[in-house]
């Protein structure tokens, strides 16, 4: 048997921070929306629908998808979080000149309906 060297022990210690650091980030994940830096899985199914309207006229479901990259009803196999987000920026960064009065309802697993508006 070989004698154990100063890179087999830097070897160990990499594993085993790897290993610890994904073990923090499950735990990040069941506690937290955001869920892109973690290699959680994806246990969640959100239905959500988007209402929106600029200047008191509603969207259409295709100027909807246009504005906030997601259809004006559908799912998500993440957190809800998601489409807030989206819509969240895409209302900071490029509609501050044309603001939307929009309204995210969600559902996860089938389950209690919620409610978001922006803003």
């Amino acid at each position: 048997m070989r004698p154990i060297t100063i890179a087999d022990r830097r070897r160990v210690r990499l594993a085993v921070g790897l290993l610890v650091l994904q073990i923090l980030m499950l735990g990040v994940a069941r506690f937290h929306d955001d869920r892109f830096m973690t290699w959680a899985p994806h246990d969640e199914w959100t239905d959500f629908e988007i209402e929106a309207a600029v200047d008191g006229v509603p969207l259409t479901d295709a100027e909807i998808e246009a504005r906030y990259g997601y259809t004006a009803a559908g799912a998500e196999p993440r957190a809800g979080a998601h489409v807030r987000r989206a819509v969240r920026l895409a209302e900071e960064r490029y509609h501050a000149d044309d603001p939307a009065e929009v309204v995210v309802r969600t559902r996860v697993n089938g389950g209690e309906e919620r409610t978001w508006s922006w803003p």
